[in-house]
């Protein structure tokens, strides 16, 4: 098995979600996880299903926000040959794929409400029933979700199903974006300038030591996933073995690319 790398960091932050996962992963309690893009929620996921007593079966990763909601059903429940046009034979959705293990919902916030209640459907009577099919099969897994939105306004609102949020989240955590962690920024940022050197066969680099007001003092609302990004892009570009501001400033002016986790 690949191992996972580790949830880095000695802020009192992100102890507190280290003491959450050493209790969450040894129970089979659906989760909810919370946190801005880029604080690493896919990566929390998988730290839940590895702890678990489900690490040596799959972990099915759903990204709901990407699926249409025309091909919802067949992608989540399979369908049977013969159940609509293009069906040439059975296939097995992601939540029977998910049996014995973890099946994790990412960005389960952008579920239309009609997806939600089929969901619900799923979540609660832990059977399915695939496109095309007259037989339900029974599903046994895990249940993680992930979402970047708090959800208490979709509540209220209604874009989000009360009935399924409180059945998605028995617990739940949030991951501290990086500006309240400020006491990690250097440390990861050495890190992960390591691994950028290692991946792209550079010359040992280092961070001047002028760096830490301009790091620390950046908001970095793309949080672990622009730190290492910025601190790559510096690795890459730099012609001298010191990292300093005048080549960081400009990289950190540029908006973060958008990405989920």
């Amino acid at each position: 098995m690949t191992s996972l790398p580790p949830l880095l960091g000695a802020s009192t932050a992100l102890a507190r979600v280290r003491t959450f996962l050493a209790r969450a992963a040894a129970v089979d309690a659906s989760v909810l996880i919370l946190g801005e893009t880029g604080t690493g929620k896919s990566l929390l996921a998988r730290h839940l299903h590895a702890g678990s007593r489900r690490a040596d079966r799959p972990l099915t990763v759903v990204n709901c926000a990407a699926i249409p909601e025309a091909l919802f059903e067949s992608e989540l429940f399979g369908h049977v040959r013969g159940a609509f046009t293009g069906a040439h034979a059975d296939r097995v959705g992601l939540i029977q794929a998910a049996t014995g293990g973890t099946l994790f919902l990412d960005e389960v916030a952008d579920l239309p409400p009609p997806q939600q209640a089929k969901l619900l459907t799923a979540v609660e009577e832990r059977r399915i029933r695939p496109v095309g099919s007259s037989k339900e099969v029974d599903v046994d897994f895990r249940l993680l979700s992930a979402t970047c939105h708090p959800l208490g306004e979709d509540r209220a609102q209604g874009r989000f199903r009360e009935d399924l949020y409180h059945r998605i989240a028995l617990l739940s955590v949030t991951l501290p974006p990086l500006r309240e962690r400020v006491e990690d920024i250097l440390p990861l940022a050495r890190r992960f300038l390591d691994a950028a050197v290692r991946r792209h066969g550079l010359r040992e680099r280092l961070l001047s030591p002028e760096l830490r007001p301009l790091l620390e003092g950046h908001r970095w609302p793309g949080n672990l996933r622009e730190l290492a990004h910025t601190v790559e892009a510096a690795a890459v570009l730099s012609e001298e073995p010191v990292l300093r501001p005048d080549l960081v400033a400009p990289l950190l002016a540029a908006d973060p690319p958008p990405s989920h986790g």
